[in-house]
């Protein structure tokens, strides 16, 4: 399971309140999407998860650990697809593969059944040989996503995986996801891509201005439907946002309203 409590995050420079008081529990064998339009939170959120970033305030804990108390422990319990595939770009594919099972301490047996494995999954087998500098963007993130499962973590956790995969790719990556739910491991993405959360989550959250707005199944979200104008996962999570717009707006007018007037000499 994972755990979030009251996570809060602004960033200095901009001043940005990214993620604001978020909590949520993910269950062990679902598949949970957190949706959200662009600048939502949704990065930020799995980078305090992944402990990439520093939360400002609020508490991570993975299968039991506590994040920042014992960070090695709780990483070690999960694998992570980044949004963008950063690699080394001077390492061979096979290279890298290794290095990932160094760094959890994959035995080699285990290891050499995993990697050959997986890379013919995601068809990337008759590449092992070839630098990563080589690669194209959909081959760096197939790359990351095998590494990503070389520990056969008990959390998969992904940001946007389907970025730049083809469709064979992002049809194995969605079936690996089900198969890992399936065997009782816990699955975490986020994704803008209405037509994939709809097809695969069990439970969704929807996230808007670093707040969440809803958590829940599909049907659960039908239930607060009141517009009437259709029961899809995308017209469901547009109604959502907007009222959590309107809702900001009309929060943000009321403060204003209450303000001491601003008096000038000036022409109004």
């Amino acid at each position: 399971m994972i755990r979030l409590q009251d996570l809060s995050k602004t960033y200095a420079k901009s001043g940005t309140k990214a993620v604001a008081d978020l909590s949520l529990e993910i269950r062990d064998g679902e598949i949970f999407g957190l949706l959200g339009p662009n600048g939502a939170g949704k990065s930020t959120t799995i980078k305090m998860l992944t402990g990439v970033l520093r939360p400002d305030s609020g508490r991570v804990e993975i299968g039991g650990t506590d994040m920042a108390a014992s960070p090695l422990e709780a990483k070690a319990r999960f694998g992570f697809v980044a949004d963008d595939p950063e690699l080394f770009s001077k390492l061979r594919a096979a290279e890298y593969l290794n290095f990932v099972a160094d760094v959890y301490r994959v035995p080699d047996a285990e290891r050499r059944e995993r990697i050959s494995s997986l890379t013919r999954r995601f068809r990337i087998d008759d590449a092992l040989s070839a630098s990563i500098g080589s690669f194209s963007r959909g081959m760096k993130q197939k790359l990351c996503v095998v590494a990503s499962l070389v520990h056969d973590p008990d959390a998969w956790i992904l940001d946007e995986p389907m970025v730049g995969l083809d469709p064979q790719a992002a049809f194995d990556l969605k079936e690996t996801m089900r198969e890992r739910a399936a065997a009782g491991k816990l699955v975490l993405f986020s994704t803008h891509v209405m037509e994939v959360a709809e097809r695969v989550c069990d439970r969704i959250g929807i996230i808007d201005k670093g707040r969440l707005r809803f958590v829940g199944t599909l049907e659960e979200l039908r239930g607060r439907d009141r517009s009437g104008k259709g029961d899809s996962l995308e017209s469901l999570f547009l109604e959502l946002v907007e009222d959590s717009s309107q809702g900001a707006q009309d929060d943000a007018a009321g403060a204003s309203a209450g303000a001491a007037p601003i008096r000038s000499g000036g022409r109004s």
